[in-house]
């Protein structure tokens, strides 16, 4: 008798609710994929394969297929969660077993500084240097600094500003001293201030003083222009001259005697150079300055460090007949920090940010692909082992090639369709019931047959 079909029945409902309750379990786990089983009809070999219409035996479970299909991404406010968003996983490792490949992004940063899971596995990627270069090539685990970063002195000053063409004469009569008091407002136009840092990281107050002079020839001399006077002081001390450390001479209350240099702008155009002078823009030749600061007393009374071979740009002044405005400064020095804070942008770029403003990459996230993703083995805690169903794992950055990109502050959910999965539930059990049935009545039937006097 046919017991077998319906016996068979019974095994592969019963594991295709095992895989729906599976499922179903999971539809909360972050980084979880469904799966769905797969059965196959099986037929019982005749003599050379010739038999007549041959009556199956039954089913068997071929396979439990898993489904890698991209599920929802959810927001947290955790900068450590982590969601890919297209094809890829993340490789994690405990560094004596072979890879781990997961889609599960709840990461956290252990007491050594190393970006691990719940299972304590280390997430891999590219490290970077003392400067903040990332170095692909063979990934190992992330460990974010644990050191502050190290000062910077300035180098650079770059400034973009605006001087006020209407602003009345402020300079002395240039045969006589150049006198300017840093007390007295009335003897320079304008003033801007700006931190620079010494070797130390030290913090420095350079403060511009803007000064204007009359036109020089005055107008309607064609090649007339308007010089501006430039001082310059560091937390109060007037700055050198140059970087070969030439003093700027001061008066007896401190006061500088002679600007630090000066701007001039035209008052006529000529568009017979290149570039093309236009009016209100500085004369040239413009060149960048070497500036030197001196040492100085700065507000907490502490004697900060000389700073020489600073690069002074002030290329792009303009004289306009607007108010006096700083539209941009920037110097590229600064002082110590602590480690702060992370970020992790979409290309996987972790960057560390210090308590003084800065940031710097600390690592990079690499990726890995499968050309059969569904040939990877579950190993359980969200995670997957190659294997040679799977092939070997292609490596990239997020976003390369056909690599997802990477969300910070996200994780992706579970792919699993609740609705789907219950109905599929009650499919499998209407299965089971009937497979139960057909025993029964071929029991009955052997009854009848056993029952023949």
């Amino acid at each position: 008798m046919g017991f077998q079909q319906g016996l068979s029945g019974l095994n592969a409902a019963s594991k295709n609710l095992e895989v729906i309750g599976n499922n179903i379990a999971n539809a909360n786990t972050f980084g979880s994929k469904s799966s769905r089983a797969e059965f196959a009809d099986v037929y019982a070999s005749a003599l050379n394969g010739a038999g007549q219409s041959p009556v199956g035996i039954g089913t068997s479970l071929a396979a439990v297929s898993q489904q890698f299909t991209q599920g929802n991404i959810s927001t947290t406010e955790n900068p450590m969660d982590l969601a890919i968003n297209g094809a890829g996983f993340f490789q994690v490792s405990d560094g004596l077993n072979p890879t781990l490949y997961s889609r599960n992004g709840q990461f956290k940063i252990d007491r050594q500084g190393f970006v691990v899971n719940n299972a304590g596995l280390k997430l891999l990627g590219y490290p970077a240097d003392g400067t903040g270069q990332i170095q692909p090539g063979l990934a190992q685990p992330l460990q974010l600094p644990t050191a502050g970063i190290t000062p910077a002195v300035t180098q650079k000053i770059n400034m973009e500003f605006n001087l006020d063409s209407r602003a009345k004469t402020t300079a002395p009569d240039p045969a006589g001293p150049q006198t300017m008091k840093l007390d007295d407002a009335k003897t320079y136009n304008n003033a801007t201030s700006l931190t620079v840092y010494d070797a130390k990281g030290q913090d420095v107050a350079l403060t511009f003083y803007f000064q204007k002079q009359d036109p020089s020839p005055p107008p309607p001399d064609p090649t007339s222009t308007v010089t501006w006077n430039v001082y310059a002081t560091a937390n109060g001390v007037p700055v050198e001259v140059d970087s070969a450390g030439n003093p700027t001479p001061a008066d007896a209350d401190g006061n500088p005697t002679a600007p630090y240099t000066q701007l001039k702008f035209a008052n006529y155009e000529d568009n017979s150079v290149s570039p093309p002078i236009k009016i209100g823009q500085l004369v040239p030749p413009t060149t960048t300055l070497d500036m030197a600061i001196p040492a100085a007393a700065n507000s907490r009374g502490t004697l900060t460090l000389p700073i020489s071979g600073i690069k002074l740009d002030m290329t792009k002044a303009t004289e306009g007949g607007t108010s006096f405005a700083v539209t941009d400064v920037k110097q590229d020095g600064y002082a110590p920090g602590q480690l702060s804070g992370i970020q992790i942008d979409d290309s996987g770029v972790i960057m560390a940010r210090y308590s003084n403003g800065q940031s710097k990459p600390a690592g990079q996230v690499e990726f890995a692909t499968f050309r059969n993703p569904q040939g990877l083995q579950p190993v359980g805690g969200n995670a997957w082992s190659r294997t040679f169903a799977s092939g070997e794992a292609v490596v990239g950055t997020p976003g390369d090639g056909n690599m997802g990109v990477l969300q910070s502050g996200a994780l992706e959910e579970s792919n699993v369709d609740m609705t789907a999965e219950l109905v599929n539930m009650v499919t499998a059990q209407r299965v089971y019931q009937a497979n139960a049935q057909s025993i029964k009545t071929l029991d009955q039937v052997l009854q009848t047959l056993v029952n023949l006097r």
